[in-house]
């Protein structure tokens, strides 16, 4: 008899071929989780062509608990949130959980091109996928826990031969464009998302490192740390945010010389592939959404943080954001940023 296993079904490319790499071994029940904005119907389709049972859980309440607050506040503190990261560990993963729970599943999997294997010490490893479309980086904050019950189809493959196989099965997502950035702002604008949540900044003054005021902005959660573009400044070279100060509500511009930095303080670090941080470690480090990886060497840091030295500076490590640590192609963990420290003028 085939294990049991619940597969995330959201209706794209991904998932769809994810469901049938997955029925070859397993006893596969597809769910979609409703977060409000339609698409329910064409994942019932799509799994009703590869004749997998269906259902809808409805995660509405639990994404606003864990995300959508959480991406508010940040944004109004001057910080600029990654929600993907907190939504897997949140609210994506432990949903898929419960619907196994019930189904009495042993497993549950997901589209995310990534890899799981066996450690030597009895952990479970995160591992990058394919270079061309890894998604490592926003599963790093999952648990020894989820990691023990996940399945990652997806990991030896790109994208590119991902679509090929939708071909040839001819499913219908074959051609379908990949989803959004943030799924519950499918425009894009999250600044407008904000404005209309209400409590959002006004405008004030653009300013430099010496207090002169250089222009006017719209709100300061409009912009992010290195941000160079639809700053409607002028003068002698070309500006971007150094700094987001809430209090004065005031965004500092500079020449991005100051943006460079290779020390940066983590906080609430997830150890993936270790059980903690006891002695520095070498390791590459990714920071924010850059599929660049720096060499560099991680300390253990008072209160729960992490200090990272950077082998060469890293362009603006941006408070809110993500680090994670690697060896090879192995996560040893993450921990958001908290601030950079040295930099290099």
């Amino acid at each position: 008899m085939k294990p049991k296993l619940i597969l995330g079904l959201s209706g794209g490319v991904d998932s769809a071929v994810a469901a049938a790499l997955l029925r070859e071994q397993y006893e596969v029940s597809c769910v979609f989780l409703d977060i409000g904005l339609g698409g329910g119907e064409a994942a019932e389709s799509l799994a009703d062509s590869l004749s997998l049972p269906f259902q809808t859980v409805d995660i509405r309440d639990r994404l606003e608990h864990f995300v959508c607050a959480d991406f508010q506040r940040e944004y109004l503190a001057g910080r600029t949130p990654l929600p993907c990261a907190r939504c897997n560990p949140l609210v994506k993963f432990p949903a898929l959980l419960e619907a196994a729970e019930k189904e009495d599943a042993q497993y549950v999997a997901t589209g995310h091109y990534a890899r799981v294997t066996a450690g030597p010490d009895g952990r479970v490893l995160l591992r990058k996928g394919m270079p061309a479309n890894a998604q490592s980086f926003r599963l790093s904050r999952l648990t020894q826990t989820i990691l023990r019950r996940v399945v990652f189809p997806l990991g030896p493959y790109e994208k590119v031969q991902v679509r090929a196989m939708a071909a040839e099965l001819g499913l219908s997502v074959a051609q379908k464009p990949d989803s959004m950035e943030i799924c519950f702002i499918p425009d894009g604008d999250y600044a407008a998302w904000l404005d209309r949540r209400g409590g959002t900044p006004p405008p004030g003054d653009f300013i430099d490192k010496t207090g002169r005021v250089l222009g006017r902005h719209r709100g300061y959660h409009h912009y992010t740390i290195g941000q160079g573009r639809g700053l409607g400044v002028s003068g002698p070279h070309r500006y971007f945010v150094a700094a987001i100060d809430p209090v004065r509500n005031t965004v500092t511009l500079s020449d991005g010389s100051d943006l460079m930095a290779r020390q940066v303080i983590c906080v609430r670090p997830n150890w993936v592939a270790v059980d903690g941080l006891d002695s520095p470690m070498e390791v590459t480090v990714r920071l924010r959404h850059s599929r660049t990886e720096s060499r560099g060497t991680i300390f253990p840091a008072s209160g729960e943080r992490v200090e990272v030295r950077l082998e060469e500076p890293a362009r603006a490590p941006t408070p809110g954001q993500l680090a994670v640590f690697y060896a090879e192609d192995v996560v040893v963990g993450s921990a958001w940023i908290e601030r950079s420290g040295e930099t290099w003028n």
